[in-house]
């Protein structure tokens, strides 16, 4: 199943529309209108050009049919109205339309030469084009996959083939976490409070890095210019406040808990770190999936996971280490 060729402006401007000039009356646009309305394409506005076919202004259909028949048209139009080249991106388009609540956009050359106008029903077209290709983009389907991914012809071969290498990274990063915490056993089996904490900084550092993980991905979708400098600092400032609340938390519950104030330290350490280490390696992972042309969602999800749950492990247990190690000097 092939998709269809998207369309551009110059494959919709409608000619075929309402035009007058500077120093007509409404009187004669409204006869004008009356008698041609059978044969427009597209009307909503009246559009006003000079004698060299120049753009001058725009007139509702209700301001041309209601107001005085006496009064000229550069009396009532609206001047230097909002228009689009033929080869503005079709994006551009939407916006214009929906941010000025524009029924038509008129189309002129860059010396401002009147062509024609996108109609509303081609505007919804532009629209719905664009979400399609949005609502894919959010799910972190870019360039190189996008095409696959965008019929429902793609075949179980094909998506078994797409994502199960990444979950055998994930069950080989798995084991490499069991050797990690194989390596501490005695350590643990002196302090067996340790070994139950283990599936809360395992939690918390993933659930932190998925919701990092899907807002880059939306951002790089709703902006492929995103700047990711910018974003990554204030991702981080927010992973500083997440990491510090969900640390104390849980190291004030650990310490009730336990009535152990050095288990409380260990957890609230541990869980700030973790956290902000996996909101970074979440926010930087799909930017860099995107920019090698792996596809983030298939891709992101299961590596970013088990790297930070391998670094999480390792950042608790070191603490724990190091804490207990000082404290009994």
């Amino acid at each position: 199943m092939e998709k269809a060729k998207e369309q551009t402006i110059q494959d919709v401007i409608s000619t075929d529309i309402p035009i007058s000039y500077e120093n007509i009356k409404l009187g004669e646009i409204q006869d004008y209108l009356e008698e041609k309305a059978s044969f427009f394409d597209v009307m909503d506005y009246v559009y006003i050009l000079d004698d060299d076919r120049v753009l001058k202004g725009v007139i509702s259909l209700k301001q041309a049919l209601s107001l005085a028949r006496s009064l000229e048209a550069r009396e009532v139009m609206h001047p230097n109205p909002i228009s689009i080249g033929p080869e503005e991106e079709p994006e551009n388009v939407v916006y214009l339309s929906l941010s000025h609540s524009l029924k038509s956009l008129p189309v002129t050359t860059p010396d401002n030469k009147f062509l024609g106008v996108v109609a509303h029903h081609d505007i919804l077209k532009f629209f719905n084009q664009e979400v399609e290709s949005d609502i894919f983009n959010f799910g972190g389907i870019f360039h190189k996959v996008g095409d696959e991914y965008t019929t429902i012809s793609s075949s179980t071969q094909h998506m078994v083939r797409s994502r199960l290498p990444w979950l055998i990274i994930g069950v080989l990063g798995g084991i490499m976490a069991a050797s990690i915490i194989a390596r501490f056993e005695e350590f643990l089996s002196s302090f067996i409070a340790l070994a139950s904490f283990i599936p809360v900084m395992v939690y918390m550092s993933d659930a932190a890095g998925t919701q990092s993980e899907a807002l880059i991905i939306r951002g790089l979708a709703l902006d492929p210019d995103l700047s990711f400098k910018s974003y990554f600092l204030r991702e981080i400032k927010v992973g500083v406040v997440i990491a510090l609340v969900s640390g104390g938390l849980a190291g004030l519950m650990a310490f009730i808990t336990r009535q152990n104030l050095s288990l409380g330290l260990i957890v609230f350490l541990s869980m700030f770190l973790s956290i902000l280490v996996s909101v970074m390696i979440a926010t930087w992972a799909p930017l860099l999936f995107k920019k090698i042309n792996f596809d983030p969602a298939v891709a992101t999800g299961p590596l970013a996971t088990i790297v930070t749950d391998l670094i999480t492990i390792s950042i608790y247990l070191g603490v724990a280490l190091l804490l207990l190690s000082s404290l009994t000097l």
